[in-house]
């Protein structure tokens, strides 16, 4: 399934992004050692903070570890809300321990033999050997031979009998596959298929023609099942514009990965999550983390700082110069399925909640309730109109869409209900995604799990629906408009396929919305 979608803007991604050298034994050891692999709950299965696994075995227990993380997507995955997620993989950890406890068996000797052969077999194996006669040479041709008496050559490409390959073709083929062209629109899918969970970093180019491709550039292994996204365009490591990503998982942790590497196996930065303490095995949770599932994230482009939901009921925001949480927000009574932070307004942030409400906060004031609203159902989703700095929506489970303008409660603060502008019966069941159209105002792309993608026209409050489609993505779980693309959208749910809807090719939305299709999205900068 694909849980998550985020663009990345054209040029950012480095041409050619760098591999990153595979882990040396002692970085294994290293990960087998802190609980990387298995963070949740395996404590009781240790002795100690150090794993009895040797040489090929600890190979084995990286790559188990590795792969048996997730339940297989064969479960009713398409018809659950995040916290459910949460609910039905948190028994997963006890595979993780099985899988390293099998591979410790195989590092280890067979009980009843001192080696891997019995005293007989070692015999007869040197008796066919002959070794006593090994040395004396038969007459005759010496295959394998050159004029020389040579018995080996010093390099492959002297070997004449080994078939030499274009090395050049080969490399410039590589490096064609490698390349990400500044025209290309890159798609980061939070993807979970069978026993692993990966973000997937996909190319989108466009022909000459107009004709669209898209492929996967590469995948970057995670260690637990992905729920949410953001893109971070920080510059982190002070070498220009960042290509990072934000991802809230199972674990405690939020964990952000460096985009432009290759093959690399643990995140760039880790905020939160839980640690174990040097010399003891008792594990403890990092200064700030939070204590259940992160299910929410977005990124504040103009103050730098990231927000993120959780189902132990709070939001949180962190700032990466002191890679800290900055702010702890506990105004909920349930989990917190989403938060939103107002590009125009980039102090105040929206966040959603299970307990059926939706609460403004001013960060800089983080005890305060700038505005409360009390909604028909579980919250899925929140947006703020890229627009219009004063409106925002809201999805629900029952399937209905709301739209709220934040200016109406300002003159009564302590008002417990704000009132919707509109309320939209939009599908039939959870819309678990909405997406405004970044260049076209009033154009909006709803996705639910009743697997319809719908595109709605939000003129005077009055919503109407202008096209609606079964993009055969299973139940829907993530749809996201291009910055760069305009009327493109990407979408993703439980069959584990990315979809692409040019939007524009439909006859109402070019009529309507036709005129900004090469409209630059509005700045909030």
């Amino acid at each position: 399934m694909i849980s998550a979608i985020s663009w990345v803007p054209k040029g950012i991604a480095k041409v050619i992004p760098a591999e990153v050298d595979p882990p040396t034994k002692e970085e294994i050891d290293e990960i087998l050692r802190s609980g990387t692999l298995n963070r949740r709950e395996d404590s009781d299965n240790e002795n100690d903070g150090e794993m009895d696994v040797d040489g090929a075995a600890k190979g084995v227990a990286y790559e188990a570890a590795a792969k048996v993380k997730q339940p297989r997507s064969g479960t009713s995955f398409g018809i659950m809300k995040k916290c459910t997620l949460v609910d039905a993989a948190k028994g997963v950890a006890d595979e993780i321990s099985q899988a390293l406890a099998a591979a410790e068996a195989l590092g280890r000797k067979q009980p009843g033999s001192s080696t891997s052969f019995g005293t007989k077999d070692m015999t007869d194996a040197l008796k066919e050997l002959d070794m006593e006669n090994y040395d004396e040479e038969d007459d005759g041709i010496e295959i394998f031979s050159t004029a020389i008496g040579d018995r080996y050559y010093p390099s492959n490409a002297m070997d004449p009998y080994l078939k030499k390959d274009d090395e050049d073709e080969d490399d410039d083929e590589e490096i064609e596959d490698m390349t990400i062209k500044p025209s290309d629109a890159i798609i980061v899918c939070a993807r979970t298929d069978d026993e692993v969970s990966q973000l997937q970093v996909c190319v989108l180019e466009e022909s000459e023609d107009g004709e669209l491709n898209f492929y996967s550039h590469h995948d970057i292994i995670l260690s637990a099942l992905p729920l949410c996204t953001a893109r971070i365009d920080w510059d982190i490591n002070g070498g220009g514009k960042g290509n990072y990503i934000a991802v809230g998982t199972l674990d405690l942790a939020i964990e952000i990965w460096d985009l432009n590497l290759i093959d690399e196996i643990q995140p760039f930065l880790a905020l939160g999550g839980v640690a174990k303490k040097k010399k003891k095995t008792a594990k403890y949770k990092k200064g700030g983390s939070h204590t259940d599932s992160v299910l929410g994230l977005d990124w504040n482009k103009k103050l730098k700082y990231l927000a993120s939901a959780s189902a132990d009921k709070s939001v949180k925001v962190w700032d990466f110069e002191t890679e800290k949480c900055r702010t702890t927000v506990n105004h909920h009574t349930d989990k917190v399925q989403a938060v939103a932070w107002n590009a125009h307004s980039p102090n105040f942030f929206l966040s959603g909640s299970f307990d059926r409400s939706v609460i403004l906060v001013d960060e800089r004031n983080p005890s305060r309730v700038c505005t409360k609203s009390i909604v028909t159902a579980d919250v899925e989703c929140l947006a703020w109109n890229p627009h219009d700095q004063h409106s925002c929506l809201v999805s629900l489970e029952d399937g209905t869409v709301q739209g709220f303008d934040v200016r109406v409660a300002s003159s009564d603060p302590a008002a417990a209900r704000l009132e919707p502008t509109f309320t939209l019966q939009a599908h039939d069941k959870p819309v678990t995604s909405i997406s405004y159209c970044p260049t076209a105002p009033k154009l909006l792309a709803t996705g639910s799990t009743d697997k319809m993608v719908k595109l709605w026209d939000l003129s005077n409050n009055q919503p109407s629906c202008v096209a609606s489609k079964n993009l055969k993505a299973g139940a829907v779980f993530s749809t996201s408009f291009s910055e760069d693309c305009p009327f493109l959208l990407a979408v993703g749910g439980s069959k584990g396929d990315l979809q692409i809807w040019d939007t524009l090719t439909e006859n109402e939305v070019a009529r309507r919305f036709g005129k900004y299709s090469y409209r630059k999205p509005p700045p909030h900068e």
